[in-house]
């Protein structure tokens, strides 16, 4: 198991443009599986990912990977200037995500053993 490492994943790009915020979110699960702690940050475009009703007409549904992360234990966080300059809202976000600022990300680098960025 994961001896209480903590990983934070930072996720910059847009769900569906790319596959990176897909490798991101595999990524964490795979870590959680394997006992790993996980922190999620969202940033610039990354924000999209934690929107809600997300309905892509393929797959994998990435709102619904995280939505995965959280219930097996991610802390998810999101950078709230990102959100505001992209017109979003804490109600535009799915539950269990919050947002954050810079001094969260560097709260998240700190405690953390490992910090990945897609």
């Amino acid at each position: 198991m994961g001896d209480n490492l903590k990983f934070t994943v930072v996720i910059t790009t847009a769900p569906y443009g790319k596959e990176r915020a897909y490798s991101a979110l595999r990524f964490a699960l795979t870590s959680l599986i394997e006992g790993i702690d996980i922190n999620i940050f969202l940033i610039e475009d990354g924000v999209y990912v934690a929107k809600k009703n997300q309905k892509p007409a393929e797959v994998p549904n990435y709102m619904e990977y995280l939505q995965n992360c959280i219930e097996s234990g991610a802390t998810v966080k999101v950078c709230g200037p990102c959100c505001i300059a992209r017109g979003l809202s804490e109600d535009d976000l799915i539950d269990d995500v919050k947002l954050a600022t810079m001094h969260d990300l560097v709260n998240f680098v700190k405690e953390s053993d490992k910090v990945i960025t897609f």
